[in-house]
């Protein structure tokens, strides 16, 4: 008797002769650029909807923060509600509710109103964020085309934010900062409509079991006790009582939900696709990445407008560099070498490119020019970003079942949610400390209302470059996280599965016996 393997495409063998497939990634493109650049482009616009809200400073950090606890938390229920559902349809349900929430926020007349539209924008991003990567995982399972799809799609969520600052720069500064929120609509529609007549779901991937309404209570509770920990530690410090309460809830919860995944028969989040080795260290690798660029990203802001006097629009224009270097790792270096190499000597060694380009910033100065230091830094960052996140986000959910893409993308998310939240609080505190200790120790040299403000901007300077030094070292650690865990083959090789009974492209392998 003889054994032979045959592979029966199943879901892939429709969404590989789909003749839909790339117009269908246009859509889906467009989708995630709209959930991404929201994320910076209400920043820019926040001081003027302030002014004419009459929201306090206080609580102004809502207008970010109820986006941010929403999405956080309701990202695994939003990617496990895409398995159900079936991806088309929460997708553009998802695009849909996010559009009428951008409206609400648009027409915004009160604070209480701003802060529920942004909570609703963040509910539906976390139905609408998985649902556009998971649709991506089951349409793409060809080894070339998924290797090109990805390096689209991953150079659009590297450089969203940053085209979300230029955009938000363009429309406060020439419209209002209303259309930050209305220019959502158009991207929606489009991708909605796009959706609706160019996007076919293969068939046989969604996941009919009952929903584990446990873990959805468990998951989204801790999780939007950690990022509000994180949010909170920003602002009132990390030995405030709340903050520490926080971070205690999120462990007890997020300890109790995993306990719940290993026992329930349907779980929320199926413990397999973290327990993977590979896909866990993608996880793991992307949210330390995150954290370093969300810290950049504002630091770098206030440097340009507040340091060198840069207008919004031209601060956006300053970081085109990076999100070409995003583009370009991407498309031109991610998509073309995933198939010839390890993902390890893609995502280690573009880590480490990131690293060397935010180790150039660490010498910023009051003096330092855009063309010397700032450009050469900002396009080593793009490309070594670029580079990394591409074969690392199609790792993610390479070889994972079909009706368990949902909640591995929405996976993705969640490590960079709370990269997130980790970085703009952590990075800002050093920063906050370094500078309060600077001001301080040379505070007696100022003796003039000039050299009082050189100090202060000398001292905000060394703050920023005191956090820099750490996201140094954090990029360095996701470079040897991806180094010593990852160990995946190149897609298409016989031994690259990271399945049970899969091939390297997501593909069913059933064993067949021959007599």
């Amino acid at each position: 008797m003889s054994h032979a393997v045959t592979k029966a495409p199943r879901a892939a063998a429709q969404s590989g002769s789909d003749a839909n497939r790339w117009k269908a990634l246009i859509f889906i493109a467009l989708a995630q650029l709209m959930v991404i650049l929201d994320a910076t482009i209400v920043n820019i616009a926040l001081p003027s909807a302030q002014g004419d809200l009459g929201i306090s400073d206080g609580n102004r950090q809502w207008v970010i923060t109820a986006y941010a606890l929403a999405f956080g938390g309701l990202l695994l229920f939003g990617g496990r509600i895409a398995d159900l559902w079936g991806r088309k349809r929460a997708f553009v349900f998802g695009l849909i509710g996010f559009a009428l929430a951008s409206v609400l926020g648009g027409a915004a007349t009160s604070g209480p109103m701003m802060f529920g539209a942004r909570a609703l924008q963040g509910v539906f991003g976390a139905l609408l964020a998985p649902a556009a990567l998971s649709l991506l995982s089951v349409m793409f399972t060809d080894t070339k085309e998924r290797a090109k799809a990805f390096g689209i799609f991953g150079a659009i969520s590297g450089g969203g934010s940053a085209v979300g600052l230029l955009l938000g720069g363009f429309l406060t500064e020439y419209l209002d900062w209303r259309w930050t929120f209305f220019v959502n609509v158009p991207f929606a529609v489009v991708a909605c409509a796009g959706a609706y007549f160019v996007i076919h779901e293969p068939e046989g991937g969604s996941n009919r079991s009952a929903l584990d309404i446990p873990g959805v209570v468990l998951s989204a509770l801790g999780l939007v006790s950690l990022v509000y920990g994180f949010t909170r530690a920003e602002s009132a410090g990390w030995g405030d009582a709340v903050t520490i309460s926080m971070f205690v809830g999120a462990l007890a919860l997020l300890s109790a939900f995993t306990l719940i995944e290993s026992k329930v028969r349907a779980p929320l989040l199926p413990l397999r696709v973290v327990a993977d080795r590979n896909r866990g260290a993608v996880y793991i690798s992307l949210g330390l990445a995150v954290i370093g660029l969300f810290g950049l990203s504002l630091f770098l802001t206030y440097y340009l407008q507040v340091v060198k006097g840069y207008t919004p629009i031209k601060t956006g224009f300053a970081f085109i560099p990076m999100v070409a270097g995003m583009i370009m790792g991407s498309t031109q270096i991610g998509a073309r070498l995933m198939t010839r190499v390890r993902p390890r000597l893609l995502m280690g060694p573009g880590f480490l490119v990131a690293g060397i380009g935010m180790l150039l910033l660490t010498q910023l100065e009051i003096g330092s020019t855009y063309a010397a230091l700032l450009l050469p830094a900002t396009v080593l960052l793009g490309l070594g970003i670029g580079t990394a996140f591409m074969p690392a986000m199609s790792l993610a959910t390479q070889g994972i079942q079909p009706q368990d893409a949902g909640v591995a993308s929405a996976m993705v998310n969640t490590s960079q949610q709370v990269g997130g939240a980790i970085g703009t609080a952590l990075l800002n505190t050093i920063a906050a400390s370094a500078t309060a200790s600077f001001v301080k120790d040379h505070a007696a040299n100022a003796t003039s209302k000039p050299q009082t403000q050189l100090v202060q901007l000398q001292g905000m300077v060394h703050g920023y470059t005191s956090a820099i030094w750490f996201a140094v070292g954090i990029l360095a650690l996701a470079s040897l996280i991806a180094f010593a865990f990852v160990n995946a083959n190149r897609p298409g090789s016989a031994s690259a599965s990271s399945g049970d009974g899969e091939d390297a492209q997501g593909r069913l392998v059933v064993p067949v016996v021959a007599h």
